[in-house]
C-alpha cells in the first residue's frame, strides 16, 4: 500500500491570491460551469482526512451553512482547544506532530483545504507532498497570498497541467523525494 500523502488542493488568481480583501472569493465564480468540477470528485474520493485552518473552516460554515467534509476525519487547526464534534477535531498542538501521526496510519490521502497560514506553516516544515492548484484567469491585485515569504525553497516535479474551456489551468506538482 502506498504511503498517505498530504495534498494541497486549492484555487488562486493568476497573481497568486486565494482571496481578495475581506475574504472575498467572488473571482472563483468566473470559472463555474455546469457539470465541471475540475477533477474534484475524483480527488476527494481518495481522501479520508481533511486539515483546515480555523478561519477557513468558519468561513466555509458561514457561507455554506455546514461543513461539506464532515464525512471525513477533520482537523481544524486552531489556537483555542474545543471538544471534538463527531469527526471534527479542533487541534491546537504541533502541526508537524499531527502530520507525522496521520501519515503513520493506514488510510487514504490527507487534504489540506487551506487557508494560507496553514499551507505556509506546512511548507516551512516541508510536509506537503503534492499541490493541485487551479489558477483562475484573473489578476485580483490584492488579498491573501497563497504563498507567503519566509519559507524555504522547495523543488517540485510537474505531474500534469490541464487547461479548461473556462480558462482555468490546473497544475499538479509533487515534491522531489529526499
Amino acid at each position: 500500500m502506498e504511503p498517505r500523502k498530504l495534498i494541497v488542493y486549492i484555487a488562486c488568481s493568476l497573481d497568486g491570491y486565494i482571496a481578495k480583501p475581506n475574504d472575498d472569493l467572488s473571482f472563483l465564480d468566473r470559472v463555474q460551469k455546469e457539470g465541471e468540477d475540475y477533477g474534484y470528485h475524483d480527488f476527494i474520493a481518495n481522501v479520508d482526512t481533511v486539515i483546515i485552518g480555523r478561519r477557513t473552516y468558519d468561513w466555509v460554515v458561514k457561507q455554506v451553512g455546514f461543513f461539506p467534509h464532515s464525512d471525513k476525519e477533520t482537523y481544524i487547526i486552531t489556537r483555542t482547544s474545543k471538544p471534538a464534534q463527531d469527526t471534527i477535531n479542533f487541534y491546537s498542538g504541533s502541526l508537524t506532530e499531527l502530520i507525522f501521526s496521520l501519515k503513520s496510519k493506514k488510510g487514504k490521502n490527507i487534504f489540506c483545504d487551506g487557508g494560507a497560514a496553514i499551507v505556509n506553516a506546512l511548507l516551512k516544515e516541508n510536509l506537503i507532498d503534492e499541490f493541485i492548484i487551479s489558477v483562475i484567469p484573473v489578476l485580483t491585485g490584492d488579498g491573501i497570498r497563497l504563498f507567503q515569504n519566509g519559507r524555504p525553497e522547495q523543488a517540485l516535479r510537474l505531474i500534469s497541467a490541464k487547461s479548461f474551456e473556462t480558462g482555468l489551468v490546473q497544475l499538479h506538482y509533487q515534491k522531489f523525494s529526499e
